[in-house]
């Protein structure tokens, strides 16, 4: 009878592991390992100088990387000890911890070794430098840096981020960042990502290129870079993205830029490039968005081949003084979406009919240009369009009369486009 209950009980004891209360939390090693009191110590310490010393982590249980961990924070074992890997501050999210106003960046962040990803985001608003001492402490672990959306980050960006070498991100977003750029974060040779947009960073951009041979996306949008790209920006071998835009950079498109041939953005608009387009830009058929608009390229549009860029989805080349006819090549890119001709120096008809047969295209703008002729588009495709085709401003451009006696396809009829006489 002995071992016929002692069977039972462990009948008993396989049903509640099977059915018992689902919502009592799973008790494993890792979780009844404890935190290393020197690692807590600092994250704590390191914390406060964020958020306040008013925050002190009584609540969490049985440590910040237990049951109830901070919002923001992630650890992870290290010779059966917990140890904080991921470090998040600002209200990325509606329960994560919020920065105080008079924050301070602590000596205790740096000794924080197995950190391999550190974020602030809205967290410097009074005017702060960031010190260039101890970030080399990161050095061994850090994969992932970023700084967004903190106006009151100003300064010089620290050199010593060049020694973080095994950063594969680092993003530096909507600061008060000054100066020029170290050349020093070209020794980043792991980085996937370099983004430092809508910062004020001027002087010329680093010649120093040819060391980032696994970057994928650099964005250097909106800032003051002044000076010539420089050519080493062909020594990107891997890179899709590449954003310069709302900058002050002149002189010509290197001809380099025809080596990057697993691009599929490339956005110049609103600087000083001049010049003509190099027939390298060709090559890049991997391209699906080109964007040059607001660069005094009046030549830009000639003796390039179009119909090789079959790939292109987006092209903006407005507002560059382009002088000649709109090209035929245009015509034959079956994927293009959005064409900005406007506010240009083109002449000659419009191809309506080939640009209407374009399949996917759903924008057109050839607004303030010197075209001539009349506009031969069906209403189907004045329809289709809506208020994403503009031609007006162009004063010898008209509508052909079976189009404007048409009372009852009133409501298509593009604006600004008189009526052929």
């Amino acid at each position: 009878m002995l071992w016929q209950t002692f069977y039972s009980l462990l009948l008993l004891s396989l049903l509640f592991r099977c059915t018992g209360d689902e919502s009592l939390p799973e008790v494993t090693d890792s979780e009844n390992s404890p935190m290393d009191k020197r690692e807590r110590e600092a994250l704590y310490t390191a914390i406060q100088g964020f958020v306040g010393d008013s925050w002190n982590g009584s609540d969490l249980y049985p440590d910040p990387c237990g049951w109830s961990p901070i919002q923001g924070v992630s650890c992870d074992i290290y010779n059966d000890l917990w140890y904080v890997t991921d470090l998040s501050l600002g209200l990325i999210h509606t329960n994560s911890l919020a920065c105080s106003s008079s924050l301070e960046i602590r000596p205790e962040l740096f000794e924080l070794k197995h950190l391999r990803s550190l974020s602030f985001f809205n967290c410097f608003i009074s005017p702060t430098v960031v010190a260039k001492e101890e970030w080399i402490n990161f050095a061994s672990n850090l994969e992932s840096l970023e700084f967004r959306s903190n106006p009151g980050l100003i300064g010089k960006l620290p050199e010593t981020f060049g020694n973080l070498t095994k950063l594969k991100s680092l993003v530096v977003l909507e600061n008060g960042f000054s100066g020029e750029l170290p050349a020093s974060i070209c020794n980043l040779k792991s980085l996937k990502r370099m983004a430092f947009a809508a910062n004020s960073f001027k002087g010329m951009i680093p010649n120093c290129f040819n060391k980032l041979k696994e970057l994928l996306i650099l964005d250097l949008s909106r800032n003051s870079f002044s000076g010539s790209l420089p050519s080493s920006v062909g020594d990107l071998v891997s890179l899709l993205k590449l954003d310069l835009s709302n900058n002050l950079l002149q002189g010509n498109i290197p001809q380099e830029i025809g080596s990057l041939k697993n691009l599929t953005l490339l956005d110049l608009r609103n600087n000083r490039f001049s010049g003509g387009l190099s027939n390298n830009i060709e090559k890049i058929q991997s391209l699906t968005e080109l964007m040059l608009s607001g660069n005094p390229m009046s030549e830009a549009m000639k003796g390039i081949k179009w119909e090789k860029m079959e790939n292109l989805v987006i092209l903006d080349v407005s507002n560059m003084g382009l002088r000649g006819e709109i090209p035929t090549g245009l015509t034959n890119l079956k994927r293009l979406r959005f064409l900005g001709l406007n506010d240009n120096n083109l002449t000659g008809s419009v191809p309506s009919e080939k640009l209407e047969a374009l399949p996917c295209l759903g924008s057109l703008y050839i607004n303030g240009n010197n075209l001539t002729g009349e506009l031969r588009f069906s209403n189907k495709f004045y329809e289709k369009m809506g208020g994403r085709f503009k031609a007006s401003k162009n004063p010898n451009l008209c509508l052909p009369f079976e189009m404007v006696m048409s009372e009852s396809h009133k409501h298509l009829r593009p604006l600004g486009v008189k009526p052929c006489t």
